[in-house]
């Protein structure tokens, strides 16, 4: 993120990527070993695409200043390279298997930390970055982020998609305002780690197990529903802050149209969003046991949770500050 040199940004992404192999493959089973291959091989491509490109950019203007980007078949390549690396639309097919390989914790890792690097990348590059491409880009992943959990019954897929629809947006403003598409990021990673402790304190993996949460800790479920909410874009929660800023400046920009579509295409991502709380809080299948708790939260998990759960729902009344 500090480097201004494609060699440096480059090198530094290649130690990022070694890094999380390891991380990844720390439980020792088949399936942690074939997402780690699956990660390892598309984030190897696209380090080698991102430098392709800038070896393009130094033969036509002789600057390996990543700011200086400024052929436009190199920044066309740079684009597809950041795009795979983050797991945005059209190369995302990575994402969802990958997360569901891994444990909770290392996916929420992939879902959050990960996305920091390229993010940077292109804010440093945004100016060159074909506008239109990107706003395809966008609208493809919001679409896909909503198709594609339709269907699904696993918590992690279910995160994947709608880490590729949350991009989407981002993708949408990044060439219009940046610093909107970053605050969107910033607050997206800040509700997804909460959602990711939660599922990982109360061994959540399957939409069925969401039935039985309650058993396991109310308040807990409470809090997973609403998270979730805030996650779909609803108001009065956070996470609708960053969607009604978007579709603001869209508007701005006469861009009213790519507005429309994305407002129409983030309904089909709160079907699932309202689908998954409807099973947590709405179902009751019979418990079997004896025992009202299974578990108790660490202290530290306790202080980073509660501290990060009231920022993920009721900040909405700081957008104002945020906007101006």
């Amino acid at each position: 993120a500090s480097s201004n040199h494609w060699l440096v940004a480059w090198s530094g992404l290649e130690l990022n990527m070694l890094s999380m192999l390891v991380i990844m493959m720390k439980p020792k089973h088949p399936r942690t070993a074939e997402a780690t291959i699956k990660y390892f091989l598309t984030q190897a491509i696209a380090s080698a695409l991102m430098l392709f490109s800038s070896m393009i950019n130094v033969i036509q203007t002789g600057q390996w200043n990543i700011t200086q980007m400024t052929d436009k078949y190199a920044c066309m390549m740079l684009l597809l390279s950041m795009t795979m690396k983050l797991g945005a639309a059209p190369a995302y097919f990575w994402l969802p298997e990958v997360m569901q390989g891994t444990t909770t914790t290392t996916a929420l890792i992939i879902a959050s930390w990960q996305k920091i690097a390229p993010i940077t990348i292109l804010f440093m590059t945004y100016n060159h970055l074909p506008p239109m491409i990107m706003i395809l880009a966008g609208i493809m992943s919001t679409i896909i982020g909503g198709w594609g959990s339709i269907n699904q019954t696993q918590m992690r897929k279910l995160m994947a998609y709608s880490s590729i629809s949350n991009l989407g947006w981002t993708m949408v403003i990044f060439t219009v305002s940046p610093n909107i598409a970053t605050l969107n990021i910033a607050i997206y990673i800040m509700m997804i780690t909460p959602t990711f402790m939660i599922m990982k304190n109360t061994s959540m993996k399957t939409l069925q197990d969401s039935t039985t949460m309650w058993t396991t800790s109310t308040v807990m479920n409470t809090t997973l529903t609403l998270m979730l909410l805030s996650m779909s874009g609803l108001p009065p929660f956070t996470g609708f802050t960053p969607k009604f800023l978007i579709l603001n400046e869209l508007i701005m920009q006469n861009l009213t149209p790519i507005a429309t579509i994305m407002a129409v295409s983030s309904l089909i991502n709160m079907f699932f969003y309202i689908r998954t709380t409807y099973i947590t809080t709405m179902t009751t299948p019979p418990i079997m046991m004896l025992n009202t708790m299974k578990w108790r939260l660490t202290t530290t998990q306790q202080k980073l949770t509660s501290t990060l759960i009231p920022l993920s729902l009721i900040i909405l009344p700081l957008m104002p500050i945020l906007m101006y």
